[in-house]
């Protein structure tokens, strides 16, 4: 039985051998990047102690954006899109703040930790969709400044610039049908500038040691950018059509009965395991489609499988029948 489905394959390939090589697919690749903008919401407390003119404090605070990057890209030659996004939901700050005040106005400077998350997401269609998401928790930095107008002795207005840098977030995936890559990088950064109101207050009520000190708390909303991200995409053509193959060696059977072969491609010297397209189509034919250029292809994943290099598939026990 071994010998006949060598020969067969064998002579497929000679009837063929002309027309695979005068249509030698080659790897559909493509980059991209991008940035975003938002709305930026969020509250904030702290506490300012007053020298003279100047006035120092701690300050921590909260908020909530939209800033959500995101792009898609046509992979060429062959037909495939590829979309990826990140996002940041959220970020906090813990700060220490320096100014100068002359009157009811405040010149201030601020800079320390910063936290949130970033979201990404890429996916990968034409075979099928294939996604892979990541959520990772950043710790970073922050700085800016501002300047502040009491209003009364306990309404303050803002107008304030803050830069959070989160750090760079690095994502490379493989989706699980052949070799589809995606690599990429998320500077995990934005601005924003915001107008904010406080109420500034003593705990017991009784009025602050000099006009800018006490705690306070307030809210501010504005807008906010940044996020850079870019992405490079790499998804090689390894079409199952036995056509396009060379030194095919049976190797086993899938406990289904299917056949499973070792090969390399005629473009390439990596020895991979597999199936052969136009046998999947006797036993599984929804698992097999035709492309454009007249080659059969398989969804490894609705067989339950996955198209491995010779060196992956030795790692692995996966109910051979041999």
């Amino acid at each position: 039985m071994k010998i006949k489905i060598i020969a067969a394959v064998a002579a497929l390939l000679l009837a063929s051998g002309s027309a695979a090589f005068a249509q030698l697919p080659t790897p559909s690749t493509g980059t991209n990047s991008g940035s975003a903008s938002s709305w930026v919401a969020g509250i904030q407390a702290g506490h300012n102690w007053q020298s003279g003119s100047v006035v120092y404090g701690i300050e921590t605070d909260i908020s909530g954006t939209a800033l959500r990057t995101s792009f898609s890209t046509v992979l060429a030659p062959q037909p495939s899109i590829a979309t990826t996004s990140a996002t940041i939901d959220y970020f906090g700050t813990v700060r220490g703040r320096l100014g100068w005040t002359a009157g009811p106005v405040l010149f201030y400077g601020t800079g320390g930790l910063a936290y949130g998350t970033v979201d990404t997401a890429t996916s990968m269609t034409g075979t099928g969709t294939l996604g892979v998401q990541t959520n990772d928790l950043r710790i970073g930095w922050a700085g800016g400044a501002g300047i502040q107008y009491k209003y009364s002795p306990n309404v303050i207005f803002s107008l304030n610039y803050l830069y959070v840098d989160l750090g760079h977030v690095s994502f490379s995936t493989n989706f699980g049908f052949g070799p589809e890559v995606t690599s990429g990088t998320v500077h995990a950064q934005l601005q924003a500038v915001t107008l904010g109101v406080s109420w500034l207050f003593t705990p017991d009520g009784k009025g602050p040691h000099a006009p800018w000190e006490g705690n306070y708390i307030g809210g501010q909303v504005g807008g906010d950018w940044g996020n850079k991200t870019s992405a490079s995409y790499s998804a090689p053509l390894l079409i199952s059509d036995m056509r396009l193959k060379r030194d095919i060696v049976l190797i086993g059977h899938l406990d289904d009965g299917l056949a499973l072969y070792r090969y390399r491609y005629l473009w390439d010297d990596t020895v991979y395991v597999g199936v052969m397209a136009q046998e999947v189509a006797e036993k599984a034919p929804n698992a097999v489609t035709m492309g454009e250029d007249g080659y059969l292809r398989v969804d490894y994943r609705k067989l339950g499988l996955q198209l491995r290099t010779q060196a992956e598939w030795q790692a692995l026990t996966y109910g051979l029948r041999l």
